[in-house]
């Protein structure tokens, strides 16, 4: 029996829909308290080592749900692997994917067996020590690649092979020597720097696990515009992850960031008034403040108004006026105002004569004179 949260609460539901695997790239099917939604479609959604998924077709009609351990058929042989989503949700995925039709579909053979599952442990056992041997083979070759990792198939009759590589490579003689010295199908797999980051996996600077191994399933373009647009400094180590591109991050918050500064006027626009010329230094959008400065190039003079503020400058210099000050009445008259330190909390010798007093009562104690 399964258990879902419903507001805080958790609740039985017999489909296993909330169920969380310990695959990467965990999925929500949040279509499955639908009742119409269970039988809806045949295809069911399988994932094999790390992020590597598979759409196959039900045809034989089982009772599967999410986490169950199913034999797939593969070309050769068939394949083990984990059903990570069921039902309605599927189809939207294939459409994703570009899956349209059933002939590019494999078919569902059955629930692994116990044979089937230690058929699959034994050749996952292998996967190590063959891409060690591999690497040493592609070395000897002087192939200009690198395997990252190696993937043995359900039944042990095919494996792929990961590679990274700058250029083109030639590796037909590596397919055949690594054919004679494992005795297996050879399928090679080029991917890039951000697939095997996601492959092997780790902690980001933000102590959470990396979003490409964790839920993110596909990499979107990163530039270096993201950052400026976020007002973050563009220094290259904090900005590469640990793949050494840019993080994935940085494009989360864009959009957020470049509808937030269509309310702020163009950093272009410099400000007049009656004694200076001001040009725009950053914006702080949390706080919807403009700093402005009097030199283009560094901090002098800085100014900092809202953009509401901004703006009524802006018309007024269209205008041909010119105002006194870049602030306002009321930021001014605010900026003006003191404060009474009553508690002396701004005053950072408040404690020395207390400490002074303290250790004179002690050196007193000590010697034996008497105390005032």
């Amino acid at each position: 029996m399964e258990y879902r949260l419903y507001n805080g609460e958790c609740r039985m539901n017999t489909r296993g829909c909330c169920r969380r695997q310990a695959n990467k790239l965990n999925s929500y099917d949040y279509f499955c308290d639908i009742p119409e939604s269970e039988n809806a479609d045949n295809f069911v959604e399988v994932q094999f080592k790390n992020t590597r998924k598979g759409y196959y077709l039900n045809s034989n009609g089982f009772s599967l749900a999410k986490g169950d351990t199913v034999a797939v058929e593969a070309n050769p042989g068939h394949d083990i692997g984990t059903v990570t989503m069921t039902g309605k949700l599927v189809a939207l995925q294939m459409k994703r994917a570009h899956v349209r039709s059933e002939k590019e579909v494999y078919r569902v053979y059955r629930k692994a067996r116990q044979t089937d599952i230690e058929k699959y442990e034994e050749a996952k056992s292998k996967e190590h020590d063959t891409m060690i041997r591999s690497r040493k083979i592609a070395e000897k070759l002087g192939l200009q690649m690198k395997i990252g990792d190696v993937e043995y198939q359900g039944d042990g009759s095919k494996a792929i092979f990961y590679y990274i590589a700058d250029e083109r490579v030639d590796f037909r003689q590596l397919i055949k020597d690594l054919a004679e010295t494992f005795h297996v199908r050879i399928e090679m797999k080029q991917i890039g720097v951000r697939q095997e980051a996601a492959r092997i996996g780790g902690t980001g600077p933000c102590g959470r696990e990396m979003c490409c191994s964790g839920w993110l399933s596909g990499f979107s373009s990163v530039s270096t515009n993201s950052a400026r647009i976020q007002d973050i400094s563009l220094n290259p180590q904090k900005l590469a992850g640990q793949c050494a591109k840019l993080k994935c991050c940085l494009n989360y918050e864009e959009d957020t960031y470049t509808e937030a500064i269509k309310r702020f006027p163009s950093r272009e626009i410099r400000l007049e008034t009656v004694d200076n010329t001001y040009f725009h230094f950053k914006t702080d959008v949390f706080r919807n403040q403009i700093t402005y400065s009097t030199d283009r190039n560094i901090i002098a003079n800085p100014v900092n108004i809202t953009s509401e503020r901004a703006c009524e400058v802006i018309r007024m210099n269209r205008l041909g006026e010119k105002p006194k000050s870049l602030s306002s009445e009321e930021e001014t008259a605010q900026s003006q105002r003191t404060y009474n330190d009553i508690l002396g909390e701004n005053n950072l010798s408040r404690f020395d004569s207390q400490k002074r007093k303290k250790k004179r009562n002690r050196t007193g104690n000590q010697t034996g004179t008497p105390l005032s």
